[in-house]
């Protein structure tokens, strides 16, 4: 027998078939008018912190695929469509969401150094976990990457950058005690 890879989850599908996918493997099609309250790419990364979940969080190594689309919709659910992205932390678009711009954070880092960088993103995140919120969501990622790398277009370099944020992020999550359950987007 054949050992899936660390990085894989197996789905079983609708007919019963089982099928290894990554968490870079998963497409997500949105189908309606709910195709236009939600962008590609926040779907995508949506889609990676659900696979995350029962990878990681779980520890699961088999889920259904109704499971995951189930998990995939009240991820989504607890986002507003069509709202606007300007908010501030102390005046959420949401309550209980509290949002952070890792752009601005980028720029407060000695105008985008990642040595400063990663030290003023772990005060952010242990600032926002003071307000106990439900949903925890740091914005901008891509464009926060290319400032610090410094990048017009996204490269190897901002494709490792982006994975060392992230898991720099879920580290610190790691270390810190919470007192309630929460998630944590990346977007």
């Amino acid at each position: 027998m054949i050992a899936l890879a660390s990085d894989f989850l197996v789905f079983q599908l609708a007919n019963g078939e089982r099928v290894p996918f990554s968490a870079e493997m998963i497409s997500v099609e949105l189908l309606g008018d709910t195709a236009q309250w939600f962008d590609a790419e926040f779907v995508k990364h949506a889609a990676k912190a659900v696979f995350h979940y029962f990878k990681h969080d779980l520890d699961r190594e088999f889920v259904t695929i109704s499971e995951f689309a189930q998990a995939l919709e009240t991820v989504l659910r607890g986002f507003k469509p069509n709202q606007p992205v300007e908010s501030t932390p102390e005046c959420p678009a949401h309550p209980g969401v509290a949002e952070s711009d890792l752009c601005r954070l980028a720029r407060e880092s000695a105008d985008g150094c990642e040595l400063f960088f990663f030290p003023r993103l772990r005060d952010e995140l242990r600032e926002q976990l003071r307000h106990a919120p439900r949903i925890l969501r740091f914005r901008g990622l891509r464009s926060c990457v290319k400032q610090l790398t410094g990048a017009r277009r996204w490269t190897p370099r901002c494709q490792d950058l982006e994975e060392q944020i992230v898991s720099f992020l879920r580290e610190c999550l790691g270390v810190e005690a919470r007192t309630s359950a929460f998630a944590l987007v990346v977007e």
